[in-house]
């Protein structure tokens, strides 16, 4: 849907997973409200075969907003899941830890949904409902005490009392707005692609700890499984260079054989990692969700459900603020959606940087007190449920969507 003029009460930009699902969730539960999204690239759904693990908390998100059926086809749930730990050329990989069962009684902790039908699935649902102005490219960001504008390149303004950035990593609108970034590079890259194997992993996704970082495997629709693993930069490239026989033989050796033979069905690519937290979730009449506001290590896998628990939190106190008549981009509603996403993210951050740092070195102190930790809470319940349940993002006391509750 094209713009039918240049004001709006809410403005997002990014049309990623994160800025679809703000949209949706904005216009299924404030009647009226008039959304605007500008991306710098056509819409458009991913024509790759890659998969994003949806926690419970954020699948519940989209069973609120009526779209997870549309989705649930083509997903496959997470039922279990296996940890291991080795060091350089170690043949063998003991399990010490292991999860089981469901965070509710036929509710499994989370799911692996193909990109291509969750992109479909959130484009077709806001197609009728919101203006879209892509391509376009920001040159500008004002804010005012009454309202936001954004400048575009080929000279139209945009104006609504609030603007979102979920432009990502390197938002413009965060540097726009003078926010500041603090984090670090690990000095490592991310590899990703989708692998085809002998044996069904029946539900069970796999993350082998390594000196260079995890290694995860996980499950997709059939006898196929996403990959997602991390190398030292410096080694990276090799990797990259590979033809898929031969990747498909390294991947082999470091599965251990765990699914059978081995075929690569998706170009290999990867990603540098980075810990980046914004200094700031807001600014005058400013949002930051998503990568604009943190990225983490992947490896708990929580970068897009972060992100997604940002829309949770957001889409509540602006629903709330509207209508009760409120200004919903006033310096109030944007602390509490500050306040409400700052110490999740921040408690996350500090997780995922401190499991890398534990798990991406072969130090033998280090790995025999790693692996006897491992050891204690596979054998200690109530901790592992507890793990479980904050893994899959479930909160009596978080936002509405994120218990399937409508705002």
């Amino acid at each position: 849907m094209t713009p039918q003029n240049d004001s709006f009460d809410v403005l997002i930009v990014g049309g990623g997973p994160v800025g679809l699902t703000l949209a949706l969730a904005l216009v299924r539960s404030a009647k009226g409200i008039r959304v605007g999204l500008i991306d710098r690239r056509p819409l458009s759904v991913p024509r790759d075969n890659r998969a994003s693990a949806l926690a419970a908390g954020v699948r519940r998100v989209f069973e609120a907003l009526g779209v997870w059926q549309a989705m649930a086809g083509e997903a496959q749930a997470i039922t279990a899941m296996k940890i291991t730990d080795s060091g350089k050329g170690d043949i063998a990989r003991p399990l010490f830890l292991s999860f089981e069962g469901d965070v509710a009684p036929g509710e499994a902790f989370a799911h692996m949904v193909p990109n291509r039908v969750s992109g479909q699935v959130l484009l077709d649902a806001v197609a009728d409902s919101i203006s879209v102005i892509a391509p376009a490219e920001i040159s500008g960001f004002v804010a005012n005490a009454n309202s936001a504008s954004v400048t575009l390149a080929d000279g139209r303004v945009l104006s609504a009392p609030l603007v979102v950035a979920a432009d990502g990593a390197q938002s413009s609108l965060r540097s726009m707005a003078g926010i500041g970034v603090i984090g670090h590079d690990y000095r490592q890259t991310g590899l990703v692609t989708t692998i085809g194997h002998a044996l069904p992993h029946d539900g069970t996704a796999y993350e082998h700890f390594r000196p260079a970082g995890p290694f995860a495997s996980l499950p997709l629709p059939g006898n196929r499984s996403s990959l997602v693993w991390t190398e030292a930069s410096a080694d990276a490239p090799k990797f990259l260079a590979m033809g898929d026989n031969a990747l498909a033989t390294a991947i082999e050796a470091v599965m251990g054989s765990t699914l059978g033979a081995v075929t690569v069905e998706e170009k290999l690519m990867s990603f540098p990692l980075r810990l980046q937290i914004a200094r700031d979730f807001v600014a005058p009449r400013l949002a930051l969700i998503g990568d604009a506001a943190h990225v983490v290590h992947p490896i708990a896998g929580q970068g897009l459900n972060l992100g997604l628990k940002d829309v949770a939190a957001l889409a509540e106190v602006i629903v709330e603020a509207v209508r009760l008549g409120l200004d919903h981009g006033s310096a109030d509603v944007l602390a509490r959606y500050q306040s409400w996403r700052r110490l999740d993210t921040a408690g996350m951050a500090m997780v995922t940087d401190g499991m890398n740092r534990l798990f991406s070195n072969d130090v033998a102190p280090v790995r025999a007190l790693r692996d006897f930790g491992l050891g204690l809470v596979d054998r200690a319940g109530p901790l592992k449920s507890l793990m479980i349940r904050t893994a899959a993002g479930v909160s009596a006391s978080g936002p509405r969507l994120l218990s399937g509750m409508p705002i």
